[in-house]
């Protein structure tokens, strides 16, 4: 029976009305258990699975239409098929949950590890693989130890390892963790991570890693989300999880809310069937926007995703719904800003992110996140100059040329742009530093002006933090100088 309220010992998931899938046992204070995951049906689905043709299996999940929760929503019933017949070959499960504004993964991994463990090795089985790499995020200290507990108790018990359950299935689960950097949640930064270099994106061709992944061999990616729905679906077959959310995007997913609502935390949700304006200001939701405030703009999908409005609120949670209107599902993570927000300040505030990590590796992502921080920097301290909001724009155009996915906004008659973004670097995180500028510049031009025209007349024009101006004298060809000006030095 659903509390509708906090769980105490789940820190900021809600136990919402409604059919539960991957979050059923969070309500138990010892649901990390293995005890408490035995007495709740627990690996009674790998069990069934060693009964069964791994051929079955995959198709079973191909079947129930499973999409990924890591934020492109693939289905991973069809990308378990792009591996080629190649040996040894991997599973990799991406639990380097990074994305602003996302804590789900982390309440996965610290209350029901014993759910994602048996997700893997159903995995594992289904695709005729012997080894999987679990990799956490550096910072989620909890979550590592819980799911270091659980293997310890898996192993012991013959769930992982040599001769699973008897059988002549061997599987190792190996555990391991990176040193908290964003873009390491990218699947080909992880792979890198994983053997050991600096997490840098590869480039795709060749390096798609179902064909050349972890050491070169065919790798399957899979977010811990996507992972935890495989016990319940084995169980209890495709049609009882089509049954739930839409026809497009069966079953449920989990979002993390947070911002000005009077209600933030983590729900389990229908797919395709809560609209955004159920989940802010339904009674069994986030009850509405605090201190009786209007909505003035939500990131639906993380940080890297395009911004909506008021106008976007009755667009279902479903990732191809969201993409037509403009914006992305990403990994579930919504950020809500009431009329309160300033609009500048939000947008730097994601830009900056961003811009600190960047890994480098790609030109304009390096140089364009550190210049569009910067010029927002220069904007919100009140020493913007008038064409820094077109300079902006032209950086951004740079890093994602073409016309950048945004909302639609009757009121101007402007339509909405699909996503996804075109992109000059090798990875999406330099385009995502687009999306707060182009969503905020294109609503709010008028919050970026004023900035620009709040400094006093008899003001002098101060110059951001680590910029050395001189004068300089320019001299024509035969010899006169002109009148002072102002040359920028970078040290």
């Amino acid at each position: 029976m659903a509390t509708n309220d906090y769980v105490p010992h789940a820190a900021g998931y809600v136990d919402n009305t409604g059919p539960k899938i991957v979050t059923s046992r969070f309500h138990h204070r010892d649901s990390y258990t293995l005890e408490r995951y035995e007495a709740t049906n627990g690996y009674a689905a790998l069990r069934a699975v060693l009964q069964m043709q791994p051929t079955a299996v995959h198709e079973t999940i191909k079947e129930a239409v499973l999409l990924g929760r890591g934020g492109a929503g693939f289905p991973a019933g069809v990308k378990w098929g792009f591996m080629p017949p190649v040996w040894p070959r991997y599973l990799v499960v991406n639990g380097d949950e990074s994305e602003p504004g996302t804590y789900k993964d982390r309440l996965l991994m610290e209350r029901d590890p014993h759910q994602l463990i048996e997700g893997c090795i159903i995995t594992c089985f289904a695709l005729g693989l012997n080894t999987c790499f679990l990799y956490v995020r550096g910072e989620m200290a909890e979550a590592q130890e819980r799911i270091a507990e659980a293997l310890n108790d898996a192993y012991a018990s013959g769930y992982v390892g040599k001769n699973i359950c008897g059988t002549d299935v061997s599987i190792d689960v190996v555990l391991t963790w990176g040193a908290g950097a964003y873009i390491v949640g990218e699947e080909t930064a992880l792979i890198e991570s994983l053997e050991g270099n600096r997490g840098m994106p590869r480039l795709k061709p060749p390096f798609f890693p179902a064909a050349k992944g972890l050491y070169m061999k065919p790798t399957i990616v899979n977010n811990v989300e996507t992972l935890a729905n495989i016990p319940w679906i084995i169980l209890n077959g495709p049609n009882a999880y089509k049954e739930f959310g839409s026809e497009k995007s069966p079953g449920t997913r989990m979002v993390a809310v947070s911002g000005h609502v009077n209600r933030p935390g983590v729900y389990e949700i229908e797919q395709g069937v809560v609209t955004y304006r159920d989940l802010f200001y339904g009674d069994n939701f986030c009850q509405g926007m605090r201190d009786g405030n209007e909505l003035k703009m939500f990131i639906p999908g993380g940080g890297s995703s395009p911004w909506f409005f008021e106008e976007q609120l009755d667009v279902p949670i479903e990732g191809s719904l969201i993409s037509a209107a403009g914006s992305m599902a990403g990994s579930g993570a919504i950020v809500v800003m009431d009329e309160t927000t300033d609009a500048v300040k939000a947008c730097l505030r994601v830009v900056r992110f961003f811009a600190r990590e960047s890994c480098g590796k790609c030109t304009p992502c390096r140089e364009g996140t550190t210049w569009e921080e910067k010029i927002l920097q220069r904007i919100y301290n009140g020493h913007g100059r008038p064409s820094d909001i077109d300079l902006l724009l032209d950086i951004g155009s740079q890093i994602s040329p073409g016309e950048y996915p945004v909302a639609a906004w009757a009121e101007k008659g402007l339509t909405a742009v699909p996503f996804p973004p075109k992109q000059t670097t090798i990875c999406p995180l330099g385009p995502s530093s687009v999306a707060p500028i182009t969503s905020a510049i294109r609503r709010f031009r008028h919050e970026f002006e004023a900035k620009m025209t709040a400094r006093p007349a008899d003001e002098p024009e101060l110059r951001p933090a680590g910029e050395t101006w001189v004068a300089v004298e320019i001299a024509d060809g035969a010899g006169n100088t002109s009148d002072v000006e102002a040359a920028e030095v970078h040290s």
